[in-house]
């Protein structure tokens, strides 16, 4: 197989999979703010834990909390009296189940599919 054509075919697989990366962004930012929430002290530890700004995660939070699959709860023994702790609701844990399915599913596909075009290559290659 000539290079270039090797060349071409892995840069169609690098594009393949940056296109796959750019679909899932926002399944993937809910479901990682619907499992780390519940557990983070506050938003930026949050925002550290997502990796992302504390605007951003300001945002999903709200969005979350406004979708009904967070509740916001004000810690009542703590000095900090805008300290909120993030609990999720029946339907965030519906969701985030539903999430997980979605993803799991399709990382299957996408498994398939690299396996599909990996044997491809290699009839390609053989020839």
């Amino acid at each position: 197989m000539p290079s270039q054509t090797k060349y071409a075919s892995i840069q169609s697989l690098n594009n393949h999979h940056q296109s796959i990366a750019v679909m899932n962004d926002d399944t993937e930012t809910w479901l990682k703010a619907l499992q780390k929430a519940p557990l983070a002290a506050n938003q930026r530890t949050l925002a550290k834990k997502l990796g992302f700004s504390v605007g951003k995660t300001n945002y999903i939070l709200k969005a979350l909390i406004a979708k009904g699959h967070l509740k916001a709860e004000r810690f009542i023994n703590s000095s900090n009296k805008r300290a909120y702790r993030y609990v999720l609701t029946p339907s965030g844990l519906q969701t985030r189940i539903k999430l997980t399915e979605k993803f799991i599913q399709r990382k299957k596909k996408e498994y398939e599919a690299l396996q599909r075009e990996l044997e491809e290559l290699k009839a390609k290659h053989s020839q």
